[in-house]
């Protein structure tokens, strides 16, 4: 396993914020990724933790500096992970488009050239970094842990979440999701390209389509979904109503709201983020009290 380096710690809302790489063996490059540690969790054990997965052109950066997440953090003592949205560097292949390679990963495991040999992003995020994390000084819990994201990333959640058989998260909830990635031109473009076709990307890696196969999914509890009204993305991209059909087709426990004049911008996560905080903490909480 890579040592971590540290590359920055910052204390914010009474925790510690830390930047941190290493050599990623899934991606086949270096990787960074933020982690917050509030204070009422430093020394414990085994801490419970929110992973967090952001939408295109993000990095770990744009959630630390814009979403205002650390108070709620601290409150409910729970630690934030916060990694990358695609593998990086000189040698990592990348496209012109924004929606598209380094970015843009879409949390799945690549199996077309050029992209298997770094996009496996679904397994890091499932697979190497929790490990990572849970034998690293920082020692986060495997087994107490939630997932969040928006938009690209609100995919990657929800299908993480959906297709975990080894039901590790407690609770998954998004803010503008690509619900129905199958269906959409982000979807269908990133499948194609790494997956060789949208019916492989349909049938592994759509929310949707996953939750009609494959659900409901009890062991996840009520998902959380918040999406602005005013979302330039809702109609062509997001299509929130086929997710929303889908959970009453099977029966899965949902929260949608309809945010009045929201958009897609972190303006709108700031705005709600407290309340997904809260959702992952309760869920976890819950879960190490039956355990």
């Amino acid at each position: 396993m890579s040592a971590i380096k540290i590359l920055s710690q910052r204390k914010v809302a009474s925790g510690i914020l830390t930047r941190l790489s290493f050599k990623s063996q899934v991606l086949n490059s270096t990787t960074t990724t933020s982690l917050y540690i509030p204070k009422s969790a430093r020394g414990s054990s085994a801490k419970p933790a929110l992973y967090w997965l952001s939408g295109l052109t993000c990095t770990d950066e744009n959630f630390v500096e814009k979403a205002g997440a650390f108070h709620s953090a601290s409150k409910h003592s729970l630690s934030l992970v916060i990694p990358d949205t695609s593998p990086r560097g000189d040698s990592v292949p990348n496209d012109e488009a924004y929606d598209l390679g380094q970015g843009a990963g879409f949390y799945l495991n690549a199996t077309e050239d050029p992209w298997k040999e770094h996009y496996q992003m679904y397994d890091y995020i499932t697979k190497e970094l929790p490990e990572v994390l849970a034998n690293s000084e920082f020692n986060i819990c495997k087994n107490y842990r939630s997932i969040s994201g928006h938009s690209m990333g609100g995919h990657g959640a929800l299908t993480i979440a959906m297709k975990d058989e080894g039901k590790s998260y407690a609770s998954v909830s998004a803010f503008a999701p690509i619900v129905a990635p199958a269906q959409v031109d982000w979807g269908k473009k990133a499948f194609t390209n790494y997956l060789g076709s949208v019916e492989n990307g349909a049938k592994e890696y759509d929310a949707t389509n996953l939750l009609l196969e494959n659900g409901p999914f009890p062991e996840l509890g009520t998902i959380l979904i918040d999406q602005g009204t005013d979302d330039e993305f809702l109609d062509n991209q997001l299509k929130t109503e086929l997710f929303e059909n889908a959970c009453k087709q099977v029966g899965q426990s949902k929260q949608i709201n309809m945010r009045d004049g929201y958009d897609h911008s972190y303006f709108f996560i700031l705005s709600f983020i407290d309340e997904h905080i809260q959702h992952a903490s309760k869920a976890i909480k819950a879960r190490m009290v039956n355990q």
